[in-house]
């Protein structure tokens, strides 16, 4: 396990699971969100993001967060690695909502330098990370059991999470094993 790329739906607890992990592996955290959007709610051209990742996973070892799946082409064919917390919906909805709550109360920038921050007005907006979860829970879901089975992803490891028992349990897992 030495390129490790956790995934999930907004609100699953995939960067919180890759923070844990990078620390306790010693490896570069990397979050796509981060590389990705710019000040102001920006997004990032393609061009200018791949290289972004390109350079961040230019290194033996790292743990990525992240559903980009553009960036597949890039992750993908070198992660030997990926976990994916597959909670079910009614959790990851309380999950997302009391974030989103609790980042909206709080104002904190979410990525260092881009003054992004989260409020109840974007909360609600067509822009909202609330809607976003509605959107794309089950087709990520689809996309992801075809992912487990298709030969273009045979050299990975997969570990498919379904509860936070599953996923405390795995990070004490490999909390042991390192």
């Amino acid at each position: 396990m030495k390129k490790v790329i956790v995934i999930g739906v907004t609100g699953s607890g995939k960067s919180t699971l890759a923070e844990k992990l990078s620390a306790k592996l010693g490896y570069p955290y990397i979050q796509l969100d981060k590389l990705f959007w710019k000040a102001n709610w920006e997004i990032t051209p393609d061009d200018e993001f791949f290289k972004k990742i390109s350079k961040a996973i230019d290194s033996e070892e790292w743990v990525l967060d992240g559903n980009y799946t553009r960036t597949n082409h890039l992750t993908w064919t070198v992660a030997d690695t990926v976990v994916w917390i597959d909670l079910p919906f009614w959790l990851t909805f309380y999950q997302n909502f009391s974030r989103s709550v609790k980042r909206a109360i709080v104002r904190n920038e979410l990525w260092e330098g881009t003054g992004n921050r989260e409020s109840f007005l974007r909360m609600f907006s067509s822009d909202s990370i609330i809607k976003w979860l509605f959107k794309t829970y089950s087709p990520h879901k689809k996309r992801n059991e075809a992912r487990l089975s298709s030969p273009n992803y045979s050299h990975i490891n997969f570990y498919r999470l379904r509860s936070r028992k599953e996923v405390n349990h795995f990070l004490k897992t490999v909390i042991e094993k390192s």
